[in-house]
């Protein structure tokens, strides 16, 4: 019978570039950048890696859309590599594969690394794929399609959905803004790294009703990466107070949003399903009291804040209240994005969800400077990537080696 994955997998290094626009490297000195920083942490040569795990989403780091880039630029020593790509979920998909691997018993250590270079595309926004099977499936279905379109539909349905007020659901997400703007100004790898207030968030030019200009999350470069082992294998090179994954979750749209009415576009399916299997294979009872701190998928502010139902973390209706209540701030019950997210980090596809697992990496060994959260005992990453009405979500929950 299955058990899951729960303390089979300890995390002994992370690495994580300064996110933003890096017009002066390519998409291989990132790469470099957050392996130097992954492999001074995890204090192992590079030839004790078994096998490694490449997530990236686009085209233009690919040699004929291998693996080849990330043996070639690391000079791995000619160990199976596998490129994986899953929407916005392409860094935790990376980051599955070398854990699932050495759960597996295949590996003893292993390696996860994503990135992207989306400033290269000169999109202002995310690319739209045209060319990709990503993109040939989104065009499919969503000919005239965008984003902040997409999500705007998301937070108009809510609102109507739980009658709240226009201005009170963009006071909201202003804050949801701005707490992470806060944040973001404390981490010197964040892209943007000023405070906004809500008052500017609120004046800000409309991008799609209601989001405004400060609702939408960045564009830029990163990497970031992880190495992983068994905690066994953790404690024979003496390693002490290291970390462990809890839980690793992925559940995709099966159509559902699209094919019947009973869905009213307010939520997301995949992160309502996806967390509840998240908090059993963790063995979390009651999130609301055991989740010390998340970095959730921000793509849009309303994301964050429907995100906080779908985690069952707010009761449905009521996260608007939490937010404002400031449940969700540094100080809060459950800080959330407490390194500035990516609304202050952008999202680079591949590096994202790797990105999140590095801040709580820093948390867990007390490292986040003026960012840190006291005493956490679990932390929850969230990957979502499409749209509310055809997505991917990923879930990971990690937490200090318990033995």
């Amino acid at each position: 019978m299955a058990t899951g994955i729960k303390d089979k997998v300890a995390i002994i290094g992370m690495g994580c570039t300064r996110f933003g626009e890096r017009w002066d490297v390519g998409a291989e000195e990132l790469m470099v950048e957050a392996f130097k920083e992954c492999l001074d942490e995890a204090a192992i040569d590079k030839s004790e890696i078994g096998a490694a795990w490449l997530g990236t989403c686009l085209d233009s780091i690919n040699v004929g859309r291998s693996a080849l880039p990330l043996s070639l630029t690391l000079r791995l020593p000619n160990i199976p590599v596998t490129r994986v790509e899953n929407f916005c979920a392409t860094g935790t998909e990376a980051f599955r594969g070398a854990v699932y691997a050495v759960a597996s018993g295949a590996y003893d250590i292993a390696l996860a690394l994503g990135v992207e270079k989306l400033k290269d595309t000169g999109y202002g926004g995310l690319p739209s794929f045209v060319g990709s099977d990503a993109g040939s499936l989104v065009w499919q279905w969503f000919p005239n399609i965008t984003a902040p379109g997409s999500f705007a539909q998301l937070a108009s349905a809510y609102a109507a959905k739980y009658k709240i007020a226009d201005q009170d659901l963009k006071r909201a997400m202003a804050h949801v803004s701005a707490k992470s703007h806060a944040n973001g100004a404390l981490n010197p790898k964040a892209h943007l790294r000023k405070a906004v207030s809500e008052e500017q968030i609120m004046a800000a030019p409309i991008i799609a009703h209601p989001l405004g200009l400060f609702d939408c999350c960045g564009v830029s470069d990163g990497a970031a990466c992880a190495i992983v082992t068994t905690p066994e294998k953790a404690k024979d090179m003496g390693k002490k107070d290291f970390i462990t994954v809890k839980a690793l979750q992925l559940a995709l749209s099966s159509g559902e949003e699209m094919g019947y009415n009973d869905w009213d576009g307010e939520h997301f399916i995949t992160t309502s399903k996806c967390s509840i299997a998240a908090y059993n294979e963790a063995g979390i009872r009651d999130p609301k009291s055991e989740i010390s701190l998340m970095e959730v998928h921000d793509c849009f502010s309303i994301t964050e804040l429907v995100t906080m139902e779908d985690l069952h973390i707010s009761e449905k209706g009521q996260a608007y209240k939490d937010v404002m209540d400031g449940n969700f701030d540094r100080d809060g019950k459950i800080p959330c994005q407490v390194d500035g997210g990516l609304k202050c980090f952008g999202h680079p596809i591949g590096a994202s969800g790797l990105r999140m697992l590095y801040e709580l990496y820093l948390q867990f060994h007390g490292r986040a400077g003026e960012r840190q959260v006291e005493d956490p005992r679990f932390g929850l990453t969230h990957n979502l990537g499409g749209f509310p009405s055809m997505n991917v979500c990923s879930i990971s929950i990690v937490g200090k080696h318990e033995g």
